[in-house]
């Protein structure tokens, strides 16, 4: 890993460490550490367990995907990958924007294919994630309301997921539409930038103009194949939407475990709007995510302190986060050390 990167890392590290310590100091350490303790084993077996299948079922889709761009893979295979790719974007800034290019090298070293080829899919597979995690949040938030009169904090984050649900679908279809245009454009603008970055970094060739813009065409044209597939689209945003369930279904089991249950429509809400926060300088949202919805949970449901809520959403994130970190971390480290093969 480039040095600028160990840099970003850790200070992205050292900064969830500073949100974490103001969130246990107005959560308080010692009732979040009576909470946690007395958790049910066996309900912890089962938050285990759904976690492990909204990997395989992300793993899958990411296979799914590979599939259609003519790269065959195992679904043992694709949730390793998965995992690697977890542990990418759960240690740098910005989430899957700042993980995806270590995670598209993975792609490709792991199933002998082109660099772009592994970008394409890893892009394709984090976008169609967030069609159903909006979809699913909607309809949460809409039994919810039915049950319920809304707080402003709330009002204000369905809003938000309201302009996403509208925005980001509009943004895709634009640049779809205008495909072309982009591609040309994005070619022009990278073209030089990549020549003069490859003139700096030693045992590295300055690639060629052609070979540049034939590789940025070939991750373009590999969009377009996922995007004209009707039923490879159809199967991973079934999975897609699979996986965000079972994640709703592990914070619901959360709180089960700590003895302080919430209704199973408020984890099917504030799941993806939590994920949201994952999308700030810190590694993987750690901290961000945590404060995020631990706030919609006390908002949601009011018959749940603070603290209570800060250490239901410590143990589910301490499964969603730090297990697919820790085998993706083994996965990275075997990769790196000897590679996998085809």
């Amino acid at each position: 890993m480039p040095r600028e990167n160990i840099r970003a890392t850790i200070l992205g590290f050292l900064a969830a460490f500073v949100v974490f310590a103001v969130l246990f100091y107005f959560a308080g350490v010692d009732e979040l550490v009576a909470r946690l303790t007395t958790a049910d084993p066996l309900i912890l077996a089962a938050i285990l367990g759904v976690s492990m299948l909204w990997l395989v079922a992300w793993g899958t889709s990411l296979k799914t995907v590979l599939g259609v761009l003519g790269v065959q893979i195992s679904v043992v295979r694709s949730f390793l990958v998965f995992t690697g790719a977890m542990f990418s974007n759960n240690i740098t800034p910005f989430g899957q924007a700042g993980g995806e290019p270590v995670t598209a090298l993975l792609i490709s070293r792991s199933t002998e294919t082109e660099y772009e080829t592994g970008l394409a899919a890893i892009a394709s597979v984090d976008t169609l994630n967030f069609v159903p995690s909006i979809t699913i949040a909607l309809i949460g938030a809409g039994y919810y309301a039915t049950e319920v009169t809304l707080g402003r904090n709330l009002e204000i984050a369905l809003v938000a997921v309201g302009v996403l649900a509208i925005g980001v679908p509009t943004l895709v279809y634009t640049a779809w539409q205008r495909r072309y245009e982009l591609e040309t454009r994005v070619i022009e603008a990278l073209t030089p930038v990549i020549r003069t970055i490859a003139e700096y970094v030693p045992r590295v060739s300055v690639p060629s103009v052609e070979t540049v813009k034939g590789r940025i065409a070939g991750f373009f044209r590999s969009i377009e194949r996922v995007g004209q597939n009707p039923r490879g689209l159809t199967v991973a945003l079934g999975l897609s939407g699979l996986g965000w369930f079972c994640q709703m279904v592990a914070l619901w089991l959360a709180f089960q475990a700590i003895g302080a249950p919430i209704a199973f429509s408020i984890a099917l809400f504030v799941v993806p709007i939590g994920a949201i926060a994952g999308v700030t300088p810190l590694p993987g949202g750690a901290g961000g995510i945590e404060w995020t919805l631990a706030i919609l949970v006390t908002a949601a449901s009011p018959a749940v302190s603070f603290d209570v809520a800060t250490a239901g959403v410590v143990l589910f994130r301490g499964f969603v986060y730090w297990v697919p970190t820790l085998l993706g971390g083994l996965v990275m480290g075997v990769e790196g050390t000897r590679g996998w093969g085809s």
